[in-house]
């Protein structure tokens, strides 16, 4: 597994390098959709925004977006609104438009594979019928951006994942799902710094005590 180290490029003007990322949080716009299982991403992304202050700038490639710093690495990010299955075509013009490359952009995403209140991190992979990472993966014409995947759980025998994925949580889901939401502007820091492991850390402690990096698996199957 390829370590995160987010590219340094260097100020318009300046001497000294800067440490940049794009953080993007995945999910469907409007109404209709909120605090569904399937913009967990979303959702986990816009709690960073509000607590580390980040500047919102309007409306953007397709999309929310904003910037400013976590600590001292300087941040953009941005919250697709072209629907789950075309998020590359908002990601891809932001990555064009500055010139980062894949190895910037860590994407927020709700996963099946994993039960409510887990947190897995990897770099690279497939996208394992994930809509929202096939169409990143397609856009930027790489694998090699970093995954933040939050558990959603499989759907009950029966029930089509895609009718589960866009239903809301429900109370016991958030009950799970609560402190990591709380740990998220926290854990954001070793993650932007590469260390991944300390972002699971800092995310999430299972109840065995151990954290580990997740390996390269398959992702969930996800409409």
């Amino acid at each position: 597994m390829t370590v995160f180290s987010p590219p340094s490029d260097r100020d318009r003007g300046g001497e000294e390098a800067e440490q940049r990322a794009l953080l993007v949080g995945l999910g469907n716009p409007g109404e209709k959709y909120r605090d569904t299982r399937h913009n967990l991403g979303w959702d986990a992304l816009q709690r960073i925004v509000d607590a580390h202050h980040l500047r919102s700038t309007g409306r953007r490639f397709e999309g929310r977006f904003g910037d400013g710093r976590i600590e001292t690495v300087r941040v953009w990010w941005l919250l697709p609104e072209t629907y789950m299955n075309l998020a590359g075509q908002s990601v891809g013009a932001a990555v064009r438009f500055f010139k980062w490359t894949p190895g910037q952009v860590i994407v927020f995403h709700d996963d099946l594979d994993l039960e409510p209140g887990r947190v897995r991190i990897k770099q690279g992979g497939g996208h394992g019928g994930h809509n929202g990472l096939k169409s990143i993966q397609q856009a930027l014409g790489s694998a090699d951006f970093v995954r933040v995947r939050l558990g959603i759980g499989r759907p009950p025998p029966g029930m089509d994942p895609a009718h589960y994925v866009l239903a809301p949580f429900n109370t016991a889901e958030r009950t799970l799902l609560s402190p990591i939401l709380d740990r998220l502007p926290r854990a954001v820091w070793p993650l932007l710094n590469g260390d991944l492991a300390g972002a699971m850390n800092g995310f999430y402690n299972p109840p065995t005590g151990s954290v580990a990096v997740a390996a390269r698996t398959v992702p969930p199957s996800v409409p």
